[in-house]
């Protein structure tokens, strides 16, 4: 018989010394669950030493109170040096992607567990490669692996796995595979739903509501298009929020939001349930001048060293709008703000 995922996972890793579990940069429930299950497999499993590393910051509300909560074992840091008798494992993230550790370096993942739908299933150089688009979260295909090595998580890893599934599904991702239906229900019985309800119920700083308020104040819809370009956002979370928001606007089918979180642009686009490739919308946004991926319903893309001023240029800004509107097959003309200009000055 053909032997199960883990257990390949585990031979090509049980040859070195440590093994360290690398995240996307400012990564999200399923980047930090789905390493953290990695993370607990390697340790029940393999006598090694194991790191879970990511980099850049965890700024949404949810995301700190699942850290402050559960106590993943998730290192922030700003670079990463390797050794031969290290052995790293990408999850939820494309080798061939700029947002990670490893592309710094830069250096190829000994194995790699992701599920975009925009990822290469194998790369060259990676001994190890798990891609499967069809699943809601890379905690699925974790959760299968513990499953698989009848290693039984703690409450607090299956809660935040649990959580990772929910948030992942929020952006109309619900066509759950075989393998999300036989995980959902398992890590559901060993989960804290009391811990995952206060995750969801975070609280939030005030920057959030000026954030808000001022990304209301800068959205503009043309036809079944919204396009909101913030000034600037406390962190890369605030504009997936944003695009969240706005997706679920009565008529709205198409949605991109962008800011600059410090010189970066980050930017988040969402489509509607009955719309689909807004991975593929977010590449041809962002084509030629930064990178971008994501899921049938929800992307994101980062155009790298922008601005050293507190505002997205106006050169930019026009291109990102033309190349936006060309891409949702709309023709170029004024948007109208999605709250008059008049409501927003008379209620000042």
């Amino acid at each position: 018989m053909k032997r199960p995922r883990s257990s390949r996972l585990l031979r090509v890793l049980a040859d070195f010394q440590q093994v360290w579990i690398v995240t996307h940069d400012f990564p999200d429930p399923d980047a930090i669950c789905a390493g953290w299950a990695l993370y607990w497999l390697v340790k029940q499993r393999l006598d090694v030493a194991c790191r879970l590393v990511g980099g850049g910051d965890i700024v949404r509300a949810e995301n700190r109170e699942l850290v402050r909560l559960l106590s993943p074992p998730i290192e922030l840091v700003t670079e990463l040096s390797l050794s031969d008798d290290i052995a790293t494992v990408l999850v939820d993230g494309d080798p061939q992607a700029n947002n990670h550790l490893l592309a710094r370096i830069p250096a190829l993942p000994n194995a790699n567990i992701d599920h975009h739908e925009d990822h290469a299933a194998t790369v060259e150089g990676v001994a190890f490669s798990d891609v499967r688009p069809n699943v809601v979260a890379t905690v699925s295909i974790a959760g299968s692996y513990l499953r698989e090595q009848a290693v039984e998580p703690t409450a607090n890893l299956a809660s935040g796995m649990l959580y990772a599934m929910r948030t992942e599904t929020l952006g109309h991702e619900t066509r759950y595979s075989s393998l999300d239906r036989d995980v959902l229900p398992w890590l559901a019985e060993r989960a804290d739903l009391s811990k995952v309800a206060e995750i969801e119920n975070a609280p939030l700083p005030r920057n959030y509501y000026s954030d808000l308020a001022l990304a209301l104040q800068n959205a503009f819809v043309y036809d079944h298009a919204a396009l909101c370009l913030l000034p600037r956002a406390e962190g890369p979370e605030t504009v997936a929020e944003v695009a969240d928001l706005l997706i679920r606007c009565e008529g709205i089918k198409r949605v991109m939001c962008g800011a600059l979180v410090g010189s970066d642009l980050m930017v988040s686009v969402r489509t509607g349930p009955e719309v689909s490739g807004a991975g593929r919308l977010a590449r041809e946004v962002l084509d030629g001048i930064g990178s971008a991926g994501g899921h049938e319903h929800r992307a994101g893309g980062r155009v790298s060293n922008v601005a050293t001023t507190e505002r997205i240029g106006e050169g930019l800004q026009q291109t990102l709008r033309a190349r936006f509107l060309a891409a949702c097959g709309i023709e170029r003309r004024r948007g109208v703000r999605l709250v008059a200009k008049r409501e927003i000055v008379d209620n000042l």
